[in-house]
């Protein structure tokens, strides 16, 4: 059975792994004869302003502005600019990754985020892209080489600091490292009428063995497509949470007053004709991480590594009553005096859960291919 096959299986038995951990609700004994079944408490049916308006047809919006144009108390909150600026601030709100006012002012581009790789426990690949740039292109190549020299076969491609890019043909480059020749890897899709753009590879990958990609609401635009791809042609798992949501080709088009809008122009389409815009993608392996903290290890990783950060150390449990109950009666007591003497409690070090979850797949599939 190959090895990506394979993964299924594993997520099945996390999944039910994490579920035993899980304390279930504990069942009381009822004493005397038994009351009748209460009813379950549904859920509140209140619908929200959003599904109201969505509940109205066209004849429905039209009434609505009619009435409200002949009877509401102040005439001057209903003139034609003051629908044109509700219209505007209602698309803003309902359509966040698809259009954007701009002050007019510059703004300072972000600091590109580097290309970092490193050999995990001797035998796994980590290699997080960065920027999808020249620069960082390069450094992968690099990477990938040396993996191959010393047979690595698991690779563990980290997109959580990957941000959009406009050159989507270099975004694909990216991509080709992994993906079959002559096979599409994403598809700019415009509206109807429009030619589409189908980016594909054109060389064999320089990596053909297990992956797994880590994902997050900081991975976006053409990142979301590499990911997708990933997925459809390598199987790999896709661990985190879920990306921006902002694959797609923008605009920057201008207005009278010298401000802008920017406007999704194209929608990014994975190899299997889904659409990526808005929704982005989803993780198969759902792992949750702060934002702030993640970005601290990555900082950190350039001198210390990502090792120190995968395996959360725990506390030593000096009893078998603590260790049932939980607790470490000795260091909680050291705590306290800690803070009677004014002095906080120490921090634990930071965590990377996500990077812990994709290497302990890895090793769930090596285990179970050498059964």
């Amino acid at each position: 059975m190959s090895r990506f096959l394979l993964a299924t299986f594993v997520i099945a038995a996390l999944s039910a792994n994490l579920a035993a951990q899980s304390p279930g609700p504990t069942s009381v004994p009822q004493i005397g004869p038994k009351s009748p079944a209460q009813p379950t408490p549904s859920p509140s049916a209140t619908p929200t302003v959003e599904e109201l308006v969505d509940s109205l047809g066209s004849a429905d919006l039209q009434a609505f502005i009619t009435l409200l144009k002949a009877n509401f108390t102040d005439p001057n909150a209903i003139t034609d600019i003051e629908l044109s600026r509700a219209t505007v601030e209602g698309l803003l709100v309902r359509l966040p990754r698809g259009i954007t006012l701009l002050t007019g002012k510059e703004s300072v581009p972000a600091a590109p985020s580097a290309f970092y790789s490193e050999l995990i426990a001797g035998r796994t690949g980590y290699v997080r892209l960065g920027t999808l740039n020249n620069t960082n292109l390069q450094a992968l190549d690099k990477a990938l080489s040396g993996f191959a020299a010393k047979k690595v076969n698991d690779l563990i491609v980290d997109l959580r600091a990957s941000s959009s890019t406009s050159d989507f043909s270099l975004a694909a480059e990216f991509a080709k490292r992994f993906c079959p020749k002559g096979k599409p890897i994403f598809t700019l899709r415009k509206p109807t009428g429009r030619q589409d753009r189908v980016f594909s590879s054109d060389r064999e990958p320089a990596f053909r063995g297990l992956i797994m990609v880590l994902a997050d609401s900081d991975t976006s635009g053409a990142a979301e497509a590499i990911a997708a791809a990933l997925r459809f042609y390598n199987k790999a798992l896709v661990i985190g949470k879920p990306t921006a949501g902002r694959a797609a080709e923008y605009s920057d088009l201008p207005l009278p007053n010298g401000k802008g809008v920017r406007l999704a122009e194209a929608e990014m389409v994975s190899p299997d004709g889904r659409s990526l815009f808005p929704e982005g993608v989803k993780p198969d392996l759902p792992v949750e991480m702060s934002l702030s903290e993640k970005r601290q290890i990555f900082q950190s990783s350039s001198e210390k590594g990502m090792e120190p950060f995968i395996y959360e150390t725990g506390r030593p449990h000096m009893s078998e009553a603590a260790l049932l109950a939980g607790t470490n009666p000795e260091l909680e007591a050291a705590e306290a005096a800690q803070q009677r003497r004014g002095r906080a409690p120490e921090k634990p070090p930071p965590h990377d859960p996500v990077l812990q979850r994709a290497l302990d797949v890895v090793t769930s599939l090596e285990v179970y291919q050498k059964r």
